[in-house]
């Protein structure tokens, strides 16, 4: 499992069904037990919010890595979100509140263990104080634990541990990172850290464009410029003449493995790899497969394509639809993946929290 999160970098987690099945597609034998005792007994995979603000699950030393790259600069602007609220609120040194009372929800979680955000709430009743956040047209009010708790762990001094529900629960308690995982997650240099996170991403999606880097970072071309310098990525030409970027000691072309299929889920990493997918995806495909955001519904893959969809019925059998039409061979390997992804989830349905078009269709199918 951990050596599965660490081939494709990091799982896409703001579904938490998408980090199972993921890991299910493959697994030499899928199983969710083991998958969860990976996240929380071995605890080799952390939960942290990091890229485009999105949360995902990496291994201990890419969530470092992460955490310096993107989660510190997402931290600051965070704060001076929840120092705004709490002036317009009329808090008192605004600033000064809000840090005692972040000190305050960690201490509390030191002493006391693992608590979800409700049972902060009540047992700190004074933090609970209401803020607004939003614009002038659109406000939400929000309780200022619930904030307290977030920016701790964009901080990286709270983590969020085992939900109390099913495994496609998003109930998190959190706890102290420390306590959890023996070791700090913040604490390295953005600079390097960009770099070593580049070189990784290029070691598990390369080639790729600027425009993909940029994309799947969330950062600024120049950040994504310098980390390319640093980690002394090369230049290649693509089949269509655009130029693109390896890790340094990774020029030389993979490998033909032999004829495979896997029914991958929505916001899967592979698929969520690259901004620019025309060789991997038929253009015309795109809108179906896609959502306006740019994040992907269930997608079945042959031999390093997107062949087609699917999505389980409400009785969790899985209905599919095909782009092009396959061969005896890849018909077969997409009877054993189905098989398989169904004997692996039982009767539990798994609704994408980002439904594609594609998606709604194949459900009432």
């Amino acid at each position: 499992m951990a050596g599965i999160t660490d081939a494709v970098l990091a799982l896409h987690a703001s579904d938490p069904a998408t980090v199972y099945l993921s890991c299910l597609a493959r697994m030499a034998n899928p199983s969710i037990p083991v998958i969860e005792d990976t996240i929380y007994e071995d605890r080799s995979i952390v939960r942290h919010h990091a890229m485009r603000r999105t949360i995902w699950v990496m291994g201990r030393e890419t969530v470092r890595l992460a955490h310096a790259t993107a989660t510190a600069k997402i931290a600051a602007a965070e704060q001076k979100r929840n120092i705004k609220a709490a002036a317009n609120a009329g808090i008192d040194d605004p600033e000064t509140w809000f840090l005692d009372a972040q000190a305050e929800v960690i201490a509390h979680l030191a002493r006391v263990g693992s608590r979800s955000t409700r049972q902060i709430g009540e047992e700190l009743p004074h933090l609970a104080v209401p803020l607004e956040y939003g614009s002038a047209k659109h406000t939400a009010t929000l309780n200022a634990h619930s904030k307290l708790l977030q920016g701790a762990a964009f901080d990286g001094n709270i983590v969020r541990v085992r939900p109390g529900g099913t495994w496609i629960s998003s109930e998190y308690p959190w706890t102290v990172t420390e306590d959890w995982l023996g070791e700090p997650i913040a604490g390295l240099e953005k600079r390097p850290a960009a770099a070593a996170l580049v070189d990784r991403w290029l070691r598990r999606f390369g080639p790729g464009t600027e425009t993909d880097l940029v994309w799947w970072f969330g950062e600024t071309k120049t950040l994504i410029r310098n980390a390319l310098a640093d980690a002394e990525a090369v230049e290649v030409e693509l089949d269509d003449g655009s130029l693109a970027w390896v890790a340094a000691d990774d020029v030389d072309p993979e490998d033909e493995v032999g004829p495979w299929v896997r029914l991958l889920p929505g916001l899967d990493p592979t698929a969520m790899g690259w901004k620019e997918r025309d060789w991997f995806l038929d253009p015309r495909w795109v809108g179906p497969m896609y959502d306006r955001f740019g994040n992907i519904g269930p997608s079945i893959w042959a031999d390093g394509r997107i062949v087609g969809g699917w999505m389980q019925r409400a009785d969790a059998s899985i209905n599919v639809e095909l782009f092009t039409e396959l061969d005896a061979v890849h018909r077969r390997a997409l009877d054993e993946a189905i098989g398989q992804l169904e004997a692996a989830v039982g009767d539990v349905v798994v609704k994408p929290r980002f439904p594609a078009r594609m998606t709604k269709t194949l459900a009432a199918g």
